[in-house]
């Protein structure tokens, strides 16, 4: 006989719901990457998302959803290395963009 999640311990049960939430998470921001409105950032931002969302923790993925809402424009231009990345922007998500960028 099968039990229910309620009758699972409490502990386990938070396991359950803290991975389903985190892999909510992923798979919506995974989706926001390869559909960023362009090409180009749909390319960029998807292969990165392929390669290394899953590996972020959940503050490293805070922080890349921070990205996901900055103007296309703005962090296309950091990518390619045409403008700075003002100081405040600067995380070690957006490094991980960064060095894959440089890398291929």
């Amino acid at each position: 006989k099968r039990g229910t999640l309620n009758e699972a311990p409490l502990e386990l049960r938070a396991q359950l719901v803290m991975t389903t939430e985190r892999e909510i998470t992923i798979k919506r921001l995974h989706f926001r990457c390869w559909h960023r409105g362009t090409r180009e950032m749909d390319f960029l931002m998807g292969r990165f998302a392929d390669t290394v969302l899953e590996k972020l923790d959940d503050e490293q993925l805070k922080r890349f959803e921070a990205l996901l809402e900055l103007p296309d424009p703005d962090v296309y231009a950091w990518i390619l290395g045409q403008k700075p990345v003002p100081e405040d922007k600067q995380t070690d998500v957006l490094d991980l963009l960064l060095e894959m960028r440089k890398a291929t």
